[in-house]
């Protein structure tokens, strides 16, 4: 399974709308434009597609626990 099939699939499961997804992406530190963004959506065969790379996947990741959580306190004593 792909980088772009996993976070395809995500999206559909989590039902994220491109709007949730750009502010994920924020979240983590990482501006996603939107032509970016829809190419990653696209078939292999696109003109347009765009590889989805492991550190893309990462922010993505990381932007989604931010999303559902927060932003992690830290803790000092």
């Amino acid at each position: 399974m792909t980088n772009n099939e996993i976070i395809k699939k995500l999206r559909i499961a989590l039902d994220l709308k491109e709007v949730d997804i750009i502010e994920i992406f924020k979240l983590a530190g990482y501006e996603i434009k939107k032509a970016e963004l829809s190419g990653i959506f696209r078939k292999r065969e696109h003109k347009n597609f765009k590889e989805c790379s492991d550190l893309l996947l990462n922010h993505f990741l990381n932007g989604y626990i931010i999303y559902r959580r927060g932003v992690k306190e830290s803790t000092s004593e």
